[in-house]
C-alpha cells in the first residue's frame, strides 16, 4: 500500500531465514481484514510501499536451526501478530504484547498478502494443523488467525456466559464471529445490530436471535424494546466509531460490560460521570489470537462452528487491489485470497 486507495502488486525478494528462530511459510490462503480498510481509506502517501496482510495459513518451506515445533511440509496457521509464546506477557495470555513479538508488514517482516512470508519466532507463533492443504476446512481455519479469535476475544472480555443477553454492534466479519462466540459460550439472547440483510441473515444462521437495523437513538430504543426495557448485560462493539460506542453505552444495562473490538477511530468518548454512576465496565482490545487458536481449533475441526462462511468471494493474489475496492464498497463481506 502506497497511499489511501493505492494498493499495488509488486515483485519482492523471496523470504530467507534471517534468524535461527525464523520459518519461511509458503502461503496457501490469505485474506483482506476490515482493519486493512482503515489505512486504505486514510493512509498518507509514502515512498516505499507497506507490505499488507496479517491473516494467512500455509506450508512451512524452511526453518531456522532453533525451530523444533514445526518442520518443512507442515500446514500451519499464523496468528495476526508473531510472538515467542514464552515471555511474561505470553504466559499471562497477552500474546499481542509479546516482548519479542511484532506485526507483519513492519520492521522488515513480510505481509501475509503475498506468496511467502518469513515468520519470526516460528515456534511460538505457528500452529500445526491436522489437515491437508486441500481440506474444505481451510477457510474456517484461516479465521483463527484473526477474525474468529477477535470475535471470541470480545465475548470473553465481555464475560459472556450461559443465559446472557448480548448485543453485537456491527455486521462485519468480526461482528459475525462475535455472534458465533457468544452462542458458543451459552448466550441466550444475541441481538445483532446491522443494516445489510445478507450479512444479518448469516448472523441469524450463526445464532443471532434478533436483528436491529436502526442506528443511533432509534437503534437503542429498539434494543431496549426487545429486552423489555432493561437493555443488555453484555455488548460487543465491533465497529470502532464514536457513534457505535455511544450506542453501546446507551443499550447496556447498569452494571453491564462493553467490550470494544473495533479499532477506535476517535480520541474522545462519553466515558465520564454518567458511566461511573451506572457501574459500567469498559474493556476489550486487540485479541491475543495465539492463545485462542488451541481453544477454538477443535470446534472448527468437528464442524461445531463454521466461521469460514464469512468469506463470500475469492480473489487471486493479483486481484488483491480489486478485493480492497470490493470490501470498501461493501460489495464483499470478507475477501479470501488464493495464490
Amino acid at each position: 500500500m502506497y497511499a489511501a486507495g493505492d494498493v499495488r502488486i509488486e515483485n519482492r525478494p523471496d523470504p530467507k531465514i534471517q534468524s535461527s528462530t525464523d520459518a519461511v511459510v509458503r502461503v496457501v490462503l490469505s485474506c483482506v481484514c476490515g482493519s486493512d480498510l482503515w489505512p486504505y481509506k486514510s493512509m498518507p502517501a509514502v515512498d516505499a510501499g507497506r507490505p499488507m496482510g496479517h491473516e494467512f495459513l500455509g506450508v512451512v518451506e524452511e526453518t531456522g536451526s532453533d525451530v523444533s515445533g514445526v518442520a518443512a511440509g507442515d500446514l500451519v496457521v499464523a496468528p495476526f501478530t508473531y510472538c515467542d509464546n514464552t515471555c511474561d506477557y505470553c504466559v499471562r495470555g497477552l500474546h499481542i504484547s509479546c516482548r519479542n513479538g511484532g506485526r507483519y508488514g513492519f520492521d522488515g517482516v513480510d505481509g501475509g498478502q503475498g506468496e511467502a512470508v518469513r515468520v519470526p519466532q516460528a515456534d511460538g507463533t505457528l500452529v500445526k494443523l491436522p489437515v491437508t492443504a486441500d481440506s474444505a476446512l481451510l477457510p474456517s481455519l484461516l479465521t483463527l488467525s484473526d477474525v474468529m479469535g477477535t470475535g471470541h476475544h470480545g465475548a470473553v472480555t465481555a464475560g459472556v456466559g450461559r443465559g446472557d443477553s448480548v448485543l453485537v454492534i456491527g455486521d462485519g466479519a468480526v461482528g459475525l464471529c462475535a455472534v458465533i462466540a457468544a452462542k458458543r459460550l451459552g448466550a441466550e439472547q444475541i441481538i445483532l445490530m446491522g443494516r445489510h440483510s445478507g450479512r444479518t441473515d448469516l448472523g441469524r444462521a450463526f445464532g443471532a436471535t434478533d436483528v436491529v437495523a436502526e442506528r443511533g437513538e432509534e437503534g437503542t430504543a429498539r434494543v431496549r424494546d426487545i429486552t423489555g426495557g432493561n437493555g443488555v448485560a453484555k455488548v460487543i462493539e465491533a465497529v470502532g466509531t464514536r457513534q457505535t460506542l455511544e450506542t453501546a453505552l446507551a443499550a447496556v444495562d447498569d452494571g453491564g460490560t462493553i467490550s470494544r473490538l473495533g479499532v477506535p477511530q476517535y480520541e474522545d468518548g462519553p466515558v465520564g460521570p454518567s458511566m461511573i454512576m451506572r457501574n459500567i465496565t469498559l474493556t476489550g482490545g486487540a485479541s491475543p489470537a495465539r492463545v485462542y487458536i488451541g481453544q477454538l481449533l477443535p470446534d472448527v475441526l468437528d464442524g461445531t462452528i463454521t466461521p469460514g462462511r464469512v468469506f463470500d468471494q475469492t480473489f487471486t493474489l493479483d486481484q488483491t487491489p480489486a478485493a480492497y475496492r470490493a470490501m470498501t464498497d461493501r460489495h464483499v463481506l470478507k475477501a479470501l485470497i488464493t495464490p
